[in-house]
């Protein structure tokens, strides 16, 4: 098996300003700080990382390239992208769209060449380059919607990766499983009426945004029963999600039978993140990902692809990422350097009641599901 891994150095010179989760304001009192929450050395260093311990030597490297105007429309209009082509030639750069996802002059070209890296995996993947792959992309995506960015995303990298193997390659039917901890809301919005396209989220409850991400939301016309949310407590460990995995997941992809495999991967749902209330090991991650490679060989001869989404932990990120990296290419993981430090915060790895409540409930709307 060969994997594809994908990093281009621009991705960690993507600048998000000296604010944490708000712009440096004396006035409010929001002293600038050293490092935005999305830092770009986040990635930096997981790159890093896979090269140090040998796992660069182990997968092919897939070239990066920047997505256009036309492959960029297919998924946001023309004024939210022509805006952040006005906005990033300014001497201080703009704004995603919200206030608080800032990006330095020359940061689209960096979003395009982040929405152009997933698109390039895909291609790899789908045209046997490799068999699965690793975007490491950078900035994230997923909150992204077709008019604007939002929650440190610019372009929603994933659904125009997503639009590219669907009107370019023919591939019929795909499956996105988001694991980002916060809710996978603009790649929900963008394919909510689409039924070739089935959206999976597993996420913190109500916690970004939190007034979506419901088990209630199942998708919209043609597309009704594509959209599955999986709203977990916060405190949910590796038992938690590795039951979602099992009891929604697997069961949805079995059901949906799609000929390609998407991954929204963030590493905040991790134990060190600082903007999250779960506490996935990298270990729990590791696990997480076999089981996708495994129902990717079931069903789409093995045709799966991750694509970086977010993760804030300058220590951890690194670690899990690389975790999943090597299991991914059938490699020995890394031993987890952190996990003796955090032993005694982590009493996760057992399923609550609470916790197999919110798997329970999702997994009974997995017979809706559409099939072939």
């Amino acid at each position: 098996m060969t994997t594809g891994y994908l990093w281009h150095t621009l991705y960690g010179w993507n600048d998000t300003g000296s604010g944490s989760l708000a712009p440096a304001d004396p006035a409010a009192g929001l002293q600038p700080v050293s490092y935005h929450f999305a830092h770009a050395d986040n990635k930096r260093r997981m790159h890093e990382l896979v090269q140090v311990i040998g796992l660069g030597d182990k997968v092919r490297n897939i070239p990066a390239r920047p997505a256009t105007r036309d492959e960029i429309l297919r998924v946001h209009t023309a004024e939210h992208h022509d805006r952040i082509v006005e906005e990033s030639a300014l001497p201080k750069g703009g704004d995603a769209g919200d206030g608080i996802s800032p990006f330095g002059k020359g940061g689209y070209e960096i979003a395009a060449l982040a929405a152009g890296g997933a698109i390039a995996m895909v291609d790899a993947v789908c045209n046997g380059t490799v068999d699965n792959g690793f975007a490491l992309v950078n900035p994230c995506g997923h909150h992204a919607v077709r008019e604007t960015g939002m929650g440190f995303c610019v372009f929603n990298n994933i659904a125009v990766a997503a639009k590219h193997a669907r009107e370019v390659l023919g591939v019929e039917r795909i499956a996105i499983v988001d694991w980002d901890v916060h809710h996978g809301n603009g790649t929900q919005a963008i394919f909510w009426e689409d039924p070739n396209v089935l959206t999976i989220s597993l996420h913190q409850d109500r916690f970004f945004p939190t007034d979506q991400g419901f088990t209630t939301e199942r998708g919209g016309g043609a597309g009704v029963n594509t959209n599955l949310n999986v709203p977990l407590p916060p405190g949910t460990g590796d038992g938690g999600y590795l039951l979602a995995v099992d009891s929604v997941v697997l069961p949805a992809l079995r059901a949906y039978q799609p000929d390609l495999i998407l991954v929204a991967c963030g590493f905040d749902p991790s134990i060190l993140d600082p903007l999250s209330h779960t506490m996935v090991s990298a270990e729990g991650f590791g696990a997480m990902t076999q089981r996708l490679v495994d129902i990717a060989a079931e069903l789409c001869s093995g045709k799966l692809v991750m694509v970086q989404e977010g993760g804030y932990s300058i220590h951890y990120v690194a670690v899990c990422g690389a975790t999943s990296i090597a299991v991914l290419a059938g490699e020995q993981p890394m031993a987890d350097p952190f996990l003796p430090l955090v032993e005694n915060m982590y009493g996760r790895r057992e399923v609550e009641d609470h916790q197999a409540r919110i798997c329970k409930i999702a997994s009974e709307l997995v017979p809706d599901i559409p099939g072939r």
